[in-house]
């Protein structure tokens, strides 16, 4: 692959840490896992995938922060540049049997996500992306779609678990978009649905109440691709509100309208 060499550490240590996962998932039944809260698991596969990443991320950059799921934020010595890493996003995916989760890494330089990379061990898909170099799924560019017509559009989100305080606002979202658009899907991993957003697989997306290891890769990569990204609520920042919402340029504008109410 073509990039920086940041851009190929990232990708050398997501590929590391998914083949781990993936030969835990292959005996997901064994798995010893424990409660972490409501709906949210951590398994031993998650926190050794994040013991993997860790090795070979700040072993290359040891100066950088460190931001990730399972384990303490390290704030670097270098205060401009942080990793902002997930294991295993799709933790509840995984536990089940399910293929679809994924490792997600990020860059973040001045407060700004520069690299990104969401790596799917089960479908060996690896999507990457660096600022201003676009966006590319293994040996391929991508875009975002090009459809323009809101009934032929679908769209991907995350619904509210486990009694969440967030169900009404998601179901009033839902009861607004789904006469307007050919489906919307719900997958479980946020950081594929923005991979599959700046692939043209999905023609947009929102979410709320996400971590920003959920979604720091994925922004880069969507913006990378050709989409518009921008917090759910105008006035916020995306990492910091947990909110946000993406599509083509085509209809970025009438999704938002009708998602923003």
């Amino acid at each position: 692959m073509i990039g920086s060499a940041n851009l190929n550490i990232m990708v050398k240590a997501a590929r590391r840490a998914g083949r781990s996962l993936a030969k835990d998932f292959r005996e997901v039944e064994n798995l010893q896992v424990s409660v972490k809260g409501a709906g949210d698991f951590v398994s031993k596969a998650d926190i050794s995938a994040e013991a993997i990443l860790k090795e070979d991320l700040m072993g290359a950059r040891p100066t950088y922060g460190w931001l990730a799921e399972e384990s303490e934020e390290i704030p670097g010595t270098d205060p401009t540049r942080r990793w902002i890493v997930d294991p295993l996003d799709g933790t509840t995916n995984f536990l089940h049997g399910l293929p679809h989760w994924a490792v997600s890494v990020a860059l973040e330089h001045k407060g700004e996500i520069v690299a990104g990379v969401v790596y799917d061990p089960t479908k060996d898909e690896t999507f990457f992306a660096e600022k201003g170099q676009g966006a590319w799924m293994n040996e391929s560019r991508i875009r975002v779609s090009g459809r323009h017509r809101m009934i032929e559009t679908i769209y991907a989100t995350g619904l509210p678990f486990a009694g969440r305080a967030d169900l009404p606002e998601t179901l009033q979202d839902l009861a607004r978009i789904l006469p307007a658009c050919a489906g919307v899907r719900r997958w479980g991993a946020a950081a594929l649905d923005l991979a599959y957003v700046a692939a043209g697989r999905y023609d947009g997306f929102w979410e709320r109440r996400l971590k920003p290891w959920d979604m720091a890769a994925g922004l880069v990569l969507v913006r990378e691709a050709g989409g518009l990204v921008e917090p759910l609520e105008p006035e916020n920042n995306i990492l910091e509100s947990g909110a946000v919402i993406c599509a083509n340029e085509p209809v970025f504008d009438s999704f938002a309208k009708i998602i923003r109410g």
